[in-house]
């Protein structure tokens, strides 16, 4: 019937849904009805879905995985692959020849077809006999004709649907195939390791059997006692090493490979693993190669010791004789040298003689370590028992007698030379020192004693001056003497005659006692007139000091407040302070006028009435003192009770603002906080209570003229009104507060019992009734204690809604030399052999053992690279200095050099080398362990056994939790793709390796994850229901526990705890998250069973039971994360509130403190430490920025638990505010500090160099000729030059105390007077430089005089003597020329007219020519002085350029320091620096300035000349720069070291 139709095609097209088969436009009608268009296409859509849609087919470079028609159409051409005349490109008119389908029959069936035979034209033939064999061979069915495909456009659906027969049929045959062959290859196994296994154990025992023997031979440790045969040992060793062993471990690794074919054949045919024989076991073979590997290792390193100690000792031995050979010479050459003594008879020959000498010894004392060397050579030979020692230690002995002689010799003739040079210094000093006493008797003689007090002060400074030479001279004379009889006491040699000593030290002694006495005399009168003048002045001094201190006395103003009132009475105290030490220097001072009296000296006529003048003026200023102290303190008494009078009413006024607020709160919490408040605002005013009373007592105490005023009093009688309305109001404003307190906590229980009443009535409405008794009994129980709880229990307010704005806030925020050449070459040879034998680790504890002991291989090689630097610098020294082997000297230290550096490469390299290896031997241990981990989990999962149904649960239980343990392990397998695919990106080299076992692992955890699952099915297959039923239960009690951890979770305290419940409410979520999956899938295996199956319904009813409950839970547990997050957000802002207040207590002493330094280095040391903590605060601003705005924000929720959060806030806000206050106020103190203690310290640099300057212009040293004397007029110019522009010095000091004085600055007294002192130093030095200028201009005139006349007298006696004298020229050829000139003269005279003029032309042409000749030579003069210019600046270049090479050098190459003390050092060591630079700077000026002159010059080498110049500037440059930046570092070195040791003893206090 038609129905039934309909119901068939319906139940078809359903399983075509089912099967996710799209039909579009395709019913049932249209089916039944016969519509041949949809019927065709929808089995078209069938074949497609079921026959083609199945085929999934690689690509050959298993790149991409093709389906469908696609993977048809590439198995199509990979079959038709290289068959001729076949090209299959698509499912038409590829096919219509036929050679296709014959093809894929030919290659799965050869004997069927010859396909050789075929040919493309017969089409039909071709089609017919394809056909034919595919369905009487194959039993394909015919499903085309050869009409159908010999066209030219096939119908492509049809020969797909035909070539897709042969697909599968040809699919099932390779599967029949591949069965039969299975049987036949276990029995070829099986014979097959049976000959592998008698193969191993033969070839176990031969290789055992000749490691014995290899051990046996190799454990001999006796070598020939030679190098050769040393050699011969060591190359058959190596012959054993690299043709015999190799190929017996080849043997070694063949049997581990043979044993693990055994193996793996074995547990591939599932048989019983082999294990062989006890002795022939790959342990027992790997134990005795090891052993062999271990005599193999001594045997190496014996050999080699062996042979670098005979190559050592051959070496030793020929340096040994060439050295020696060089000593001897050298030793014999400088013996005969010193063994003359021609020492001279004045002091520049005698200590020309010992510079002589003393460049012997230093080449003597520089010898000294060659010739040890050769003792040190010869005990090295011995030590080592080299067979020629007899004849070394016959040749050591010699240089070793010839040394000592020569050191005997050196020391007599020093000595003899020392005697010489100290008794013609000591007559040197002797002529010198007469000279000087001379000299100074002229000035004692001067009868000039001063007019005023400075005069005799300077002229009695000068002459202490003097007599301190005396004494200092003195002591030198009689100094000189003693040394000088010495030399009369001497036993032996003699360099003088005893009686020429005495006779000197006689005269000597003789001047210097007359020149006492001279001094003596003098310095009497000139103490006596000091004494009168210093008397006169310090009565002057006292008379104008007491005439402004009255002046300053006698104002009437004291003050308008208590700061101003304070500052006078400071002022005055000072001032009285200042009286009693001004009475005391006045005593002194008449005492003093009273001894003059007393003596009677002259000019004493008004020292009397002077006396008592003085006396009545200091009886006066003493009375008005006392009377202006009386009327300050009054003063200051009343502004004092003005000042407490304001603050406290002040006070007052703001306690009665606070206690009249009508401000009672809004809940519970703000009123108990404004009650807090309120209480200690009462003990406030209570504490305030007697300084009302205090007030009242001071009124009283207060002078009469303040009291007459009434003002006291009416301003006392007011502050106690308004005290006692403060009072009264406070009282009341208590009640008010208790009130309303009492009233909100009645409010706050109400509202928590209606929010539990509303809680349980909502629960009421919602409970379902209990389907088993175990919830009926948990409902009961619950009923039970709600009633308890209404009858017993006041539930506490939970309120949350003043938390809203705080979690949108939160979610908002979430997101925020020759002589060590050789041995230098040592270490670089042992570091060969070390880097020669390094072999790349296996393992991941070899690679870190290997990188341990490489590493402490490079330090070793760092030191020695430090040595052999040495040694190359003192190699180059060597050639530098022009050694005779500086070629040989050269050529080893680059070898040395280089090798060295190629060993710190080849080392730095193994060491990257060994770093990789270390990666990549992690990364395969991790990936073994995962291995193991899965072949273990492998051999669980495989095993399967059928039980019954509640063993099957377990199974079913622990299935789950292992496929559980799977799903967590795989992070573990993404930790290591991940750690793969970065090494790979980092190493590119190991990407194989690493790529390999990637791929290995991924395989092994597909394979372990689809057994799993594979295991799942058939578990869950086994019992759906019951394990449905029983998974639902178990799930229900997990939410159970977890519904009960959510109500029992309390509020957090701090952070840490915020914290910890964070974490576990993330587990919670993992866990709810995992359950809603596992809810899932188990929905969808509920989905599976049958509708009137057993257990539908139970399993339908657990199934809503745990939907319902995980949809409440969803809810509470989103709440409680808010809820955390808001907490944790408001611990963190507190505690980050918390930090920065502790940072900046911490900081604000340092800006608060008041030292600000007693000189200029502490201020600027204070500076720095200021500019730090600035430095610190502008960085920490950001901080401090951050951490209130996100306090702000949580202050802005009017909540009670937010109010901590602002006053938290505040406080930090005031002492941020504070912190830059005081930092900027401790910046401007410092400043003003630095200011002032700059001036100090240019004032004193100031003072020295004038009084130094005074010093220099109080000697009279005169010149002893007129060149002399011209020199020091030039000098004194210079200095009266330098005198004149040390003016602009003083006024730019003038200007900075003027600017001090001006800004009013509490040290202006003492400015004021270091300027005036300053001024008057000036001024003194410029008097003392005209009257010097004054003497030596008489003195240069006088020398000048004399040299004119003397002169004059010298050219008239020249003149006298040319005139008299018969000599008619100065040589030769001038004779010549002038005779020339003479008898031209004559002849033109005797021949008049042409030959006159033809005469005086020739005269004329010789005079040229002799002009020429003397114009040439003076050039040929200048050339050669330039020449000699040129070569003086090279070799001035040369040597400044090596001199400023060595003192950068020497910058900064010392040891680092660890504390202050060092850093002191190296700053001295720096200044001695330099001092040296300075002390070269003259000799550096004279190269410039001499370079530029020839520059100037036109020179042929101008540009050598240029850049030799420009070379010395930039080197100058380079060396003061470095010099600076050193100098910078260790002025902050030593700061950051105070600074540390700052912190350490404050820490330690």
């Amino acid at each position: 019937m038609r129905i039934h139709s309909l119901e068939n095609v319906d139940k078809a097209l359903q399983f075509l849904k089912e099967q996710r088969v799209h039909l579009e436009n395709v019913g049932s009608h249209d089916i039944v009805d016969g519509n041949h268009r949809l019927t065709l296409g929808l089995i078209w859509t069938i074949i497609l879905r079921f026959q083609i849609q199945v085929i999934k087919i690689n690509t050959e470079d298993n790149r991409e995985t093709r389906s469908a028609k696609d993977a048809l159409l590439l198995w199509c051409q990979m079959k038709t692959a290289g068959y001729p005349g076949v090209n299959v490109q698509n499912f038409t008119s590829s096919w219509s020849d036929g050679l296709a389908f014959n093809a894929l029959i030919h290659k799965h069936r050869s004997d069927l077809i010859d396909f050789a035979k075929l040919q493309k034209s017969n089409t039909t033939f071709n089609l017919q006999q394809a056909f034919n064999v595919a369905e009487q061979q194959l039993g394909v069915a015919k499903l085309l004709d050869p009409e159908d495909v010999n066209v030219e456009n096939p119908d492509e659906k049809s020969i797909v649907t035909y070539v897709v027969s042969y697909y599968h049929y040809f699919s099932k045959m390779k599967a029949l195939a591949v069965e039969g062959k299975r049987i036949g290859k276990v029995l070829d196994k099986v014979l097959e390791i049976e000959q592998i296994i008698s193969r191993y154990e033969t070839l176990a025992s031969e290789l055992l059997e000749w490691i014995e023997q290899t051990i046996a031979l190799i454990s001999n440790q006796r070598f020939a006692n030679s190098l050769t045969g040393v050699q011969q040992q060591l190359q058959a060793f190596t012959n054993y090493c690299t043709v015999e062993k190799p190929l017996k471990f080849e043997e070694k690794g063949n049997l581990e490979v043979l044993l693990f074919t055994i193996q793996s054949k074995l547990r591939a045919n599932n048989q019983k693993l082999y294990v062989p024989r006890e002795g022939k076991l790959i342990s027992d073979i790997n134990r005795a190669w090891e052993r062999l590997e271990k005599a193999e290792h001594e045997r190496e390193v014996a050999l080699r010791n062996e042979l670098i100690r005979q190559e050592k000792l051959e070496q030793l031995a020929h340096r040994f004789d060439h050295k020696a050979a060089m000593r001897e010479t050298w030793l014999n050459e400088n013996q005969r040298l010193i063994s003359q003594d021609n020492f001279g008879y004045d002091l520049p020959a005698v200590e020309a003689a010992m510079k002589k000498h003393e460049a012997i010894e230093a080449d003597v004392s520089s010898y000294k370590e060659r010739v040890q060397v050769i003792t040190e050579l010869a005990l090295e030979l011995d030590s080592e028992n080299y067979y020629d020692i007899r004849r070394i230690t016959a040749q050591k002995d010699n240089i070793l007698r010839l040394w000592g002689f020569l050191e005997e010799t050196l020391a007599a003739r020093r000595a003899r030379l020392e005697l010489n040079l100290s008794l013609q210094k000591t007559f040197q000093e002797m002529v010198h020192m007469i000279d000087w006493m001379e000299e100074m008797q002229m000035l004692l003689c001067w009868k000039d004693l001063g007019k005023h007090l400075l005069e005799a002060e300077d002229l009695l400074q000068k002459h202490c001056l003097l007599e301190a030479d005396i004494s200092v001279q003195a002591e030198r004379v009689k100094g000189l003497n003693m040394a000088a009889l010495e030399f009369t006491e001497l036993e032996g040699y003699q360099p003088c005659d005893p009686q020429v000593i005495r006779n000197r030290v006689q005269h000597v002694s003789s001047c210097l006692e007359e020149l006492q006495r001279l001094a003596s005399c003098r310095r009497e009168e000139l103490e006596g007139w000091r004494r009168l003048w210093e008397f006169f002045q310090e009565m002057e001094e006292a008379e104008g000091w007491i005439h402004e201190k009255e002046q300053v006395i006698s104002s009437a103003h004291c003050g308008k407040d208590v700061d101003s009132a304070t500052r006078l009475l400071t002022k005055h105290e000072a001032l009285m302070g200042e009286l009693v030490a001004r009475c005391g220097l006045l005593t002194q001072t008449i005492t003093k006028g009273e001894q003059i009296l007393a003596q009677k000296h002259f000019g004493t006529g008004n020292i009397q009435e002077r006396i008592l003048e003085v006396r009545l003026q200091w009886k006066t200023l003493d009375e008005l003192v006392t009377l202006r102290q009386q009327r300050i303190q009054e003063a200051l008494g009343f502004f004092q009770f003005k000042a407490e009078a304001d603050d406290l009413e002040l006070w007052l006024q703001d306690a009665y603002r606070l206690a009249s607020s009508d401000d009672f709160g809004h809940d519970e919490y703000s009123t108990q906080s404004l009650a807090k408040k309120h209480r200690g605002l009462s003990e406030e005013i209570e504490q305030h209570r007697q300084t009302v009373h205090t007030l009242r007592t001071q009124a009283s105490g207060l002078a009469p003229e303040y009291l007459e005023s009434g003002e006291v009093q009416s301003r006392v009688s007011e502050l106690e009104t308004l005290y006692t309305e403060v009072k009264e109001v406070a009282g009341l404003r208590r009640q008010w507060l208790q009130d309303a307190l009492a009233i909100y906590r009645m409010f706050t229980e109400v509202n928590a019992c209606e929010l539990w009443i509303d809680e349980k009535e909502q629960w009421f409405n919602n409970m379902e009734v209990p389907g088993t008794l175990e919830d009926l009994e948990l409902v009961q129980q619950r009923l039970l204690l709600i009633q308890w709880y209404c009858h017993c229990v006041t539930i506490p307010p939970i309120n949350l809604s003043s938390w809203d704005s705080l979690f949108l806030f939160v979610e908002g925020s979430v997101n925020g030399g020759v002589l060590r050449l050789h041995s230098a070459g040592c270490p670089s040879c042992a570091q060969e052999s070390v880097l020669a034998q390094l072999e790349v680790p296996v393992s991941l504890e070899a690679a870190e053992t290997a990188i341990k002991r490489h590493r402490d291989f490079l330090v070793t090689l760092e030191i020695n690279l430090q040595k052999i630097n040495t040694v190359v610098e003192a190699g180059g020294q060597l050639v530098k200095a022009g050694s005779i082997y500086q070629e040989k000297i050269d050529d080893q230290t680059k070898s040395i050099t280089t090798r060295s550096q190629q060993n710190y490469k080849l080392a730095h390299d193994w060491l990257e080398r060994l770093a990789v290896q270390w990666e990549l031997q992690r990364f395969l241990q991790s990936c073994q362990e995962l291995g193991d981990w899965i072949n273990e989990k492998m051999l669980t999962v495989r095993t399967t056994s059928h039980d019954d149904v509640q063993k099957l649960h377990k199974k079913w239980l622990k299935h789950q939790a292992f496929m559980a343990e799977l799903a967590l392990n795989r992070e573990w397998l993404a930790k290591i793709e991940k750690e793969g695919q970065q090494l790979m990106k980092e190493k590119p080299e190991l990407a194989s390796d690493v790529r390999k076992k990637l791929e290995e692992i991924h395989d092994c955890w597909t394979v372990l994850e689809s057994t799993t699952q594979a295991k799942a099915r058939h578990l869950f297959d086994a019992n759906k229901a019951e394990l449905l039923v029983q998974s639902y239960g178990e799930l229900d009690k997990r939410l159970s526990q977890l519904e009960g951890q959510l109500q029992g979770v309390d509020g957090a305290r701090d952070i840490v705890s915020v914290n910890s419940q964070l974490q576990k409410l993330q587990v919670l979520e993992n866990q709810m998250e995992g359950w809603y999956k596992e809810v899932g899938e188990l929905q969808a295996q509920a989905a599976t069973l049958n509708h009137d199956g057993a257990g539908k319904e139970e399993v339908t009813e657990k199934q809503n039971v745990v939907e319902a409950r995980i949809v409440r839970l969803i809810e509470p547990l989103k709440q409680r994360r808010r809820v955390l997050l808001a907490s944790k957000e408001v611990h963190q802002v507190t505690r980050d509130m918390e930090d920065e207040t502790l940072w900046i207590q911490e900081r604000l002493p340092l800006a608060k403190s008041k030292d600000h330094g007693n000189n200029l280095q502490t201020v600027q040391l204070l500076q720095k430490k200021l500019q730090t903590l600035q430095r610190e605060i502008q960085g920490h601003q950001p901080r401090i920025s951050d951490v209130m705005e996100r306090a702000g924000h949580i202050a802005s929720i009017q909540s009670p638990e937010t109010e901590a959060t602002r006053l938290s806030l505040d406080r930090l806000r005031e002492l941020w505010a504070e912190l830059q206050e005081e930092t900027q106020q401790r910046q401007q103190r410092l400043t003003a500090m630095q200011q002032v203690q700059q001036y100090y310290f240019d004032a004193s640099e100031v003072e020295s160099w004038l009084s130094e300057q005074e010093l220099h212009m109080m000697t009279d040293e005169k010149g002893k000729d007129e060149q002399s004397s011209l020199q020091m007029l030039k000098k004194h110019l210079v200095l009266e030059q330098t005198i004149d522009d040390y003016a602009e010095n003083i006024c730019e000091l003038s200007k900075t105390c003027r600017t001090l004085l001006d800004t009013g600055h509490p040290e202006s007294e003492q400015i004021s007077k270091q300027q005036s002192q300053i001024d008057r130093l000036y001024v003194s030095l410029k008097d003392l430089a005209e009257e010097r200028k004054s003497k030596l201009e008489q003195y240069y005139w006088l020398f000048q005089l004399n040299r004119e006349v003397d002169e004059l007298e010298q050219w008239i006696a020249e003149r006298e003597v040319i005139a008299a004298s018969p000599e008619l020229g100065q040589d030769f050829e001038h004779v010549t020329v002038r005779q020339l000139q003479e008898n031209a003269a004559q002849l033109r005279t005797v021949y008049a007219g042409e030959n006159a003029e033809a005469i005086l032309e020739q005269e004329q042409g010789v005079m040229q020519a002799w002009k020429e000749l003397l114009s040439s030579c003076d050039q040929r003069k200048l050339q050669l002085t330039t020449t000699s210019d040129r070569i003086r600046f090279f070799s001035m270049v040369r040597d400044l350029v090596s001199w400023m090479d060595s003192i950068i050098c020497q910058i900064g190459t010392g040891e680092k320091p660890r504390d202050v003390s060092s850093v002191e050092v190296l700053m001295n060591y720096h200044q001695g620096l330099r001092g040296e630079i300075e002390a070269r700077h003259k000799k550096l000026s004279a190269c410039i300035e001499l370079g530029k002159t020839l520059l100037t010059s036109t020179n042929q080498s101008s540009d050598e000349i240029k850049e030799k110049l420009d070379k010395v500037l930039k080197k100058q440059h380079e060396m003061m720069e470095k010099w600076e930046q050193y100098w910078e570092w260790l002025q902050q070195s030593e700061y950051w070291d105070c600074w540390l040791m700052q912190i350490y003893l404050h820490t330690t206090c």
